[in-house]
């Protein structure tokens, strides 16, 4: 298939491409934050106790590690950054945050999932859990990983192959 340029398209400077990564990490972190606050809130809840079974519990705990690590690998390109070359942007620094920006995202679809499972089995029981976790993982993984890999491999500009 010929390869044709988009139109409209344009390539970023490195500063310009650090600057637009890093402004996608502050997007994305707090509402990861604000997640996290309302997992930890939400054992100190009696229903919580009472409600939720033993495995229910840690199936609970087990998305809070994940939602930390989802923390843990957005916010690492501002740390590495800092640390590593605060005056200068490298192509190695692009490249590197924006695989740990996206190593957070499927890890932050497996969390929410959980998470919207014991919501659905609370308030609707088995099948209403299984299947809220069911559209909810559908959705995640569509929108965040079916549709972006989609449309970078049937884009017709040949430079979007090389990232």
């Amino acid at each position: 298939m010929p390869h044709h340029r988009l139109e409209g398209a344009e390539a970023l400077s490195l500063t310009k491409a650090a600057d637009t990564l890093i402004e996608e990490c502050r997007m994305v972190l707090p509402g990861v934050q604000a997640l996290f606050g309302f997992q930890l809130i939400a054992v100190f809840s009696e229903r919580f106790d009472t409600a939720l079974t033993a495995s229910e519990k840690l199936l609970h705990l087990g998305s809070i590690v994940l939602v930390g690590l989802a923390i843990a690998l957005i916010m690492t390109p501002a740390a590495y950054h800092r640390v590593t070359s605060p005056d200068r942007v490298s192509a190695h620094f692009i490249r590197l945050s924006t695989r740990l920006l996206m190593a957070g995202m499927p890890i932050l679809m497996v969390a929410l999932t959980m998470d919207a499972y014991l919501v659905g089995r609370l308030i609707g029981g088995s099948t209403a859990a299984a299947a809220t976790a069911a559209v909810l993982l559908a959705a995640f993984a569509a929108l965040w990983i079916a549709l972006p890999v989609a449309s970078r491999l049937l884009r017709l500009d040949p430079s979007s192959r090389d990232a």
